[in-house]
């Protein structure tokens, strides 16, 4: 596949995250209620998107006998997230954010940079799986797979700012987050092209990886969140409504 076409899918993907961290903006002053709904719903289609987009792709590229490469992947994943979880006191430093925020009983900041982090250690494999399509696979293919991955990029990119602004970070570090969420997935893009077999072969651990470290921030950091608050069958009823919507985008 030439190379114009992967340049024009790595920006297209860029540009749709970048899309929805403008509605972001946008929707930055809303209600505890509604903000609550809104990370249950981006909490479904994590939840989702984490089984349907990454875990069984790599369990379908590497069938029975190899599927513990994902398995391991996916250990790997929820390891580093735990990790990270672990030392997110020093995450002040990202937000911009008093280190008193990120302690005590209400985390609510740690919580939302752990989401935040665990989206964007997914975007890397994506972008090396939509690669990989245009290296491996015919051009149709290629390019519906980059679709159906804009499409999910759309509200992901909403995710990331959202909650950033309402926890007090500031507009410009947001979008400095956000840029930088949107361009590892340019990175998997071009990684994924450019080293071909290589790639297609880490893939499926990669993809265990981001997978699982998904899981762990929706079971860990953004369930708990959007039930603190009295809000939790709204929140519920959003949850699964975006698991959902990113089945319908799944299958579109």
């Amino acid at each position: 596949m030439d190379a114009n076409s992967v340049m024009i899918c790595a920006a297209g993907l860029a540009l749709a995250s970048i899309a929805g961290s403008v509605v972001g903006m946008v929707l930055r002053r809303i209600p505890h209620r509604w903000n609550d709904i809104l990370l249950g719903y981006c909490a479904g289609m994590m939840l989702a998107a984490s089984i349907v987009c990454l875990l069984m792709p790599a369990i379908d590229a590497t069938g029975v006998a190899g599927c513990w490469q994902v398995a391991l992947g996916v250990a790997a994943g929820v390891a580093l997230v735990g990790m990270i979880d672990y030392f997110t006191p020093h995450l002040h430093r990202l937000s911009g954010l008093d280190i008193e925020k990120h302690r005590g009983e209400d985390n609510s900041a740690n919580r939302i940079l752990m989401f935040v982090l665990a989206i964007a250690i997914h975007k890397f494999p994506e972008g090396v799986a939509a690669g990989i399509a245009f290296e491996g696979t015919s051009y149709h293919n290629a390019v519906a797979m980059a679709i159906t991955i804009g499409l999910q990029n759309i509200p992901e990119g909403m995710v990331v700012v959202t909650p950033l602004m309402l926890i007090g970070v500031k507009l410009w570090r947001v979008i400095a987050i956000s840029l930088a969420v949107a361009m590892l997935e340019v990175v998997g893009v071009y990684a994924g092209w450019l080293l071909g077999d290589v790639s297609a072969l880490l893939l499926p651990a990669l993809l265990g990886l981001a997978g699982g470290a998904m899981l762990y921030v929706i079971s860990d950091e953004m369930m708990p969140e959007t039930h603190a608050h009295g809000y939790e069958k709204p929140a519920t009823y959003a949850l699964i409504a975006g698991i959902f919507t990113m089945l319908m985008i799944e299958i579109s």
